[in-house]
């Protein structure tokens, strides 16, 4: 399936029949994790009279997942997260179709920290009616698709380029870090609240532990925003991109 959309008044066609995917599969092993989370479990449902496995003698397979989706691969949230403000992803996630646009950054060192710097963000040559950012952190290599980060200080995004994202007006951030704040500071989550301003709780959502190939070129794609229906602050989620060409 093709659709034809307009963009700035240019038209492109999206192939429905190409989707590319950047949320990271959950798996039995080799997941990425962070904050001390314990892996997610696939354990099969056992009753008397029942075998929820079919490798154990089971007529059917019927598994219990236990998993924290702040921790465990690709995750979606909401404002919820950090306030007190009754706010489940599925009510601020109301549409899930936006014009996104994929940037490669290479964060700043500087005193034992990484992190996306302002100046990186004034660097971008964000396309008008973009309302959702993809950022790819370099170098990337597949060691993003499990790795552990608990106590490794990762890579965030610094106050000062969230308050640029904000100002760019992106609604729906995405990136391959497992916060867009420090592992550890204090409580503070600048960033978080720095993206959540005022109205923007309501509306605006942060995916984290996404992975974008580095065969997927920066540039525009039309990206569906995939999550479980499920009332918490946050869900497991599944970006999909969709290339945008020309007509």
């Amino acid at each position: 399936m093709k659709i034809e959309l307009k963009i700035n008044g240019k038209p492109f066609i999206a192939d429905f029949g190409l989707p590319l995917s950047i949320g990271i599969p959950l798996s039995r092993e080799n997941n990425p994790g962070c904050y001390y989370t314990n892996p997610p479990e696939f354990k099969p449902i056992m009753v008397e009279g029942f075998t929820g496995s079919i490798a154990e003698g089971g007529t059917v397979n019927h598994f219990e997942l236990s998993l924290a989706p702040h921790g465990n691969g690709t995750h979606t949230e909401c404002s919820g997260h950090i306030y007190n403000n009754g706010q489940v992803i599925t009510d601020v996630l109301a549409k899930y179709h936006f014009l996104t646009q994929v940037v490669s950054i290479s964060p700043t060192k500087q005193h034992n920290e990484t992190f996306v710097a302002g100046e990186a963000i004034d660097q971008l040559n964000l396309q008008a009616g973009v309302t959702t950012m993809v950022i790819r952190t370099l170098p990337n290599t597949r060691a993003k698709l499990s790795k552990d980060y608990s106590g490794t200080n990762p890579t965030y995004i610094s106050v000062e380029a969230m308050e640029k994202i904000v100002a760019q007006g992106i609604e729906h951030l995405i990136v391959d870090v497992p916060s867009v704040d420090p592992e550890v500071d204090a409580g503070k989550l600048s960033a978080h609240k720095s993206f959540w301003q005022g109205e923007r709780q309501n509306h605006c959502t942060i995916t984290e532990l996404a992975y974008m190939p580095n065969d997927l070129a920066d540039g525009l794609y039309l990206l569906n925003l995939q999550i479980m229906n499920i009332e918490l602050d946050v869900s497991p989620s599944n970006p999909v991109l969709y290339s945008l060409k020309p007509m």
